[in-house]
């Protein structure tokens, strides 16, 4: 494939990658761009942050790279059926421009049939479940005990499936809605595989140091099979505190990008226009918390 270098990537003034540009089919979300080849996806993670539903106009260097590996990490840790082939660039493109910057970032996939819903599995009241518990004492359709405070342990992990957006805000739904859409069995089968993951998942997490207060996966049919997609258990896509400085009743120490959202809700941005540029010291400082969190979960123990 002939391609000009120039062409094909963008970068932000601090060496973030932002954009990719391959001579394949594409399609963009905000994070990934996804290319198609034949029956297989190629999902390139870029250095693009997400927050209030826009994209922001800085990059997180290197943060592609990490969710690339802290995915790869958790789809070799879990028991799961899944879409990974592998994070190497396929020879058989014939890539003849510098893919350098594709590096640690690639996942060549299979090619699914996506479930239209985002599995949310929650272990501890906040977001949008806290917001929800406050006006309701539920969390979609989950009845749960009075007097809960801001972050607190769920009795059990509860399955609180959205809708998957185009644009916009995702809807959080009850699983009624799920059943409705895709029927009994399936809608079952995701929440109990998703429960499981979850359950697994935080075991694991809680010997490192963290708890996983929520997370959200999203599963694909391949030959009638549900298997994981999309990434898994990463700083994009779950809320990680830090167990030694847990406390209910308030906000906690997180490794996600709650940093940035902290940020955006001080700034002076009305979240109704384009966001600003972020400042050195916020990215870098997020950029801190996504290696703290890669380092903890996949560092051999004792070091």
């Amino acid at each position: 494939m002939n391609a000009n270098a120039a062409d094909i990537y963008q970068f932000d003034d601090a060496g973030a990658l932002l954009e990719t540009h391959l001579p394949l089919p594409r399609r963009s979300g905000k994070v990934r761009d996804v290319y198609e080849i034949n029956d297989s996806l190629l999902i390139v993670s870029t250095d693009r942050i997400s927050a209030f539903d826009y994209i922001m106009p800085s990059g997180i260097r290197e943060k592609g790279n990490l969710l690339t590996a802290m995915s790869q990490f958790w789809f070799e840790q879990l028991e799961v059926r899944h879409h990974l082939i592998t994070t190497q660039i396929p020879a058989s493109l014939g890539l003849d421009f510098n893919t350098g910057p594709l590096e640690g970032r690639v996942m060549l996939t299979k090619k699914a049939a996506v479930v239209p819903f985002e599995c949310v599995v929650r272990g501890y009241l906040e977001g949008s479940g806290w917001r929800e518990y406050q006006a309701t004492g539920k969390i979609c359709g989950n009845e749960l005990p009075a007097g809960l405070t801001q972050c607190d342990p769920l009795p059990q992990a509860i399955f609180t499936p959205a809708t998957k957006a185009e644009e916009g805000h995702d809807e959080n739904v009850s699983i009624d809605r799920m059943i409705a859409d895709i029927g009994e069995e399936m809608a079952f089968k995701l929440r109990d595989l998703s429960l499981e993951i979850y359950r697994s998942a935080s075991q694991y997490a809680a010997k490192r140091g963290i708890i996983i207060a929520d997370t959200k996966f999203e599963f694909g049919i391949v030959d009638g099979e549900i298997i994981l997609i999309d990434e898994v258990l990463t700083p994009d896509s779950s809320r990680f505190w830090a167990a030694d400085d847990y406390q209910p009743g308030r906000a906690q120490v997180s490794f996600d990008k709650q940093f940035l959202r902290e940020w955006l809700t001080t700034c002076g941005w009305d979240q109704q226009s384009p966001p600003p540029k972020l400042p050195p010291e916020v990215i870098e400082q997020t950029r801190a918390k996504y290696q703290e969190a890669f380092h903890r979960l996949t560092a051999p123990s004792g070091s």
